[in-house]
């Protein structure tokens, strides 16, 4: 099967963090393939897309908008077609358009690389398959992305130099059994470790997204079939997990040590890693990871806040979590709560309750005169919680049904309990700098956990499934003052395939895989609906994006390629 792409360069003077790449000025293509030493610049090249997708607008939006956990109703003209699926058509909608040149941009360079390689001089069998070991992983990497994304689009294994203008449609299947095909090879040729090149792909960044892969796969198929791809999912989990001490991987004791920015580089839990430099000459642009400010509520404009390294760059509001999501944690025994969301803020800014402020605030008359204490009173408390107190409280309080309406549906959309894992106060410059430096975490080791207990549901082993999943909330668990351990563990009988998407939420809420997890299982219209009421025009059709119009008409048979169905 041979299919063709659109124009797309085959190779791109782009930069990628720690890596020397390729740079096509004045030197042929030829030229550079056909030593080791130029061979390993182009590899190097092949991993600078997922930048535009990682700690960018890019992956965030196309990976966590749109599902049963946010919200933007502080950005209502923001992305609604991501956000809330309004308008979401072929000729508009990046990072739909962009993301779809980015990936096939890199998948060019990776097909050109593997087909090349053999004349690239290596001397070193072992360093040869190791280096078509990372274009494979890539190649899958960047293939899951679309076919995930798009469906049964554009597969090619070949490299393009050229303009073409036909292009025909391949199978999800046959994406797949690339993908696949892919990993294993990379699963069995890549080392178990670079050392300080850890964000290169290893075995276990290929076994992890084997799990990912096979599960995805899976849910296309039905009978046998299907239950062999759980298998494998699982199979991949399990080595990865009996493995862990010669990977070099453990989960943190505590939840909150996961995304404490002073664990951030070579992050034990991680299995891959977007890295990223304080030399800004080797990161893809200046705006490495953005992460930090898109989630985080207003509070620099409070009574007793300002603006802060430690509180982050607020005002951008992209990402409110739903009602239902502050929901799924059991806060009184569940760390991940604190360890995922922020509720205080402590005055960093002297202030004195004036009689205006305590109008506008809805307060007791009686503060007006009361002065906050830098560095020791609370200047705002926002909870998941129903408050009674508010006006009498020296600080500012922001309660469930001051943000929340009781059906769900969202009453404010300035004011919400954030998101805080992203945050980011040692690499920025200022307080209000947007680009950051930390690492982007793209797939840790507890989310191998939880693929296990998903591809074991769905073997009918629930026992399995809850024995994975309790690994999590044992770490989980509060230990103090009281030990929630055992209160915190689950029973066969607990385990649902909802049950392990509220899991999935409590653990990786905002890591860019929660459209992927609605759209695998087939719950994402149906989750929407029960979670996220405030989007309402979600349909079966978009767990597909629709292809870019750019394409198609670019096409000389675009009638044929045609348009995903809905759009």
């Amino acid at each position: 099967m041979k299919n063709y792409l659109l124009v797309i360069l085959m190779l791109t003077g782009i930069t990628a963090c720690s890596l020397d790449e390729y740079n096509p000025s004045g030197i042929t293509a030829d030229a550079i393939w056909s030593s080791p030493e130029g061979f390993i610049t182009v590899v190097n090249s092949a991993y600078s897309e997922q930048r535009a997708w990682y700690g960018k607008d890019n992956g965030e939006w196309m990976g966590e908008m749109g599902t049963d956990l946010w919200f933007n109703s502080g950005r209502a003209n923001y992305a609604n077609e991501l956000m809330r699926y309004e308008n979401f058509i072929p000729s508009k909608g990046n990072p739909n358009i962009t993301t779809w040149g980015n990936m096939y941009k890199a998948i060019n360079i990776c097909n050109a690389g593997i087909n090349r390689i053999g004349n690239a001089g290596f001397t070193d069998t072992v360093m040869r398959n190791q280096r078509e070991g990372e274009l494979r992983y890539l190649r899958a990497f960047y293939y899951y992305h679309v076919v995930e994304q798009w469906g049964g689009v554009i597969l090619s294994t070949t490299e393009t130099n050229d303009a073409i203008v036909t292009a025909t449609r391949s199978d999800v299947k046959d994406f797949y059994k690339l993908i696949l095909s892919d990993l294993d090879y990379a699963a069995k040729h890549l080392p178990v470790s670079y050392g300080a090149e850890y964000s290169r792909a290893t075995q276990k960044s290929a076994l992890a997204m084997l799990a990912r892969a096979n599960l995805a796969c899976a849910y296309y198929y039905t009978g046998g079939e299907q239950q062999e791809y759980f298998k494998k999912a699982k199979a991949a989990v399990d080595e990865i997990i009996a493995r862990k001490g010669e990977f070099g991987v453990a989960l943190w004791d505590n939840y909150a040590d996961v995304f404490n920015p002073k664990n951030n580089k070579q992050n034990k839990e991680a299995l891959y890693t977007i890295s990223n430099s304080l030399t800004y000459s080797l990161d893809y642009d200046q705006n490495a990871n953005r992460l930090h400010m898109w989630f985080l509520t207003t509070y620099s404009s409070k009574p007793g806040l300002q603006q802060s390294m430690d509180y982050g760059r607020d005002g951008t509001r992209y990402f409110m979590p739903t009602r239902a999501l502050l929901d799924f944690y059991d806060d009184e025994k569940d760390s991940r709560f604190d360890g995922s969301f922020q509720t205080v803020w402590i005055c960093n800014k002297a202030y004195t309750w004036t009689e205006t402020d305590v109008k506008n605030y809805g307060k007791d008359p009686s503060l007006v005169g009361r002065t906050m204490v830098v560095g020791v009173d609370t200047a705002m408390y926002i909870t998941k919680h129903s408050v009674s107190d508010k006006s009498t409280r020296p600080y500012l309080v922001v309660d469930r049904d001051s943000v929340y309406n009781t059906n769900g549906t969202i009453k404010v959309g300035n004011d919400y309990v954030p998101l805080k894992k992203f945050m980011d106060p040692i690499t920025r410059s200022a307080a209000n700098a947007q680009p950051g430096f930390l690492d982007v975490l793209v797939i840790r080791l507890a989310e191998m956990y939880l693929i296990g207990a998903e591809a074991a549901l769905q073997l009918g082993d629930n026992n399995a499934a809850a024995a994975y999943i309790n690994v999590l909330r044992t770490r989980a668990a509060k230990k103090t003052p009281v030990d929630y351990t055992a209160a915190m563990q689950i029973t066969a009988s607990d385990v649902t395939l909802d049950f392990i998407l509220d899991e999935r939420a409590r653990e990786l809420a905002g890591e860019h895989v929660r459209w992927f997890d609605l759209k695998r299982t087939g719950k994402l219209v149906d989750r929407i609906h029960t979670y996220n009421p405030d989007v309402t025009q979600v349909k079966e059709f978009h767990r597909l994006r629709p292809v870019p119009q750019t394409q198609i008409d670019a096409l000389t048979n675009g009638a044929e390629f045609g348009q995903n169905a809905g759009y």
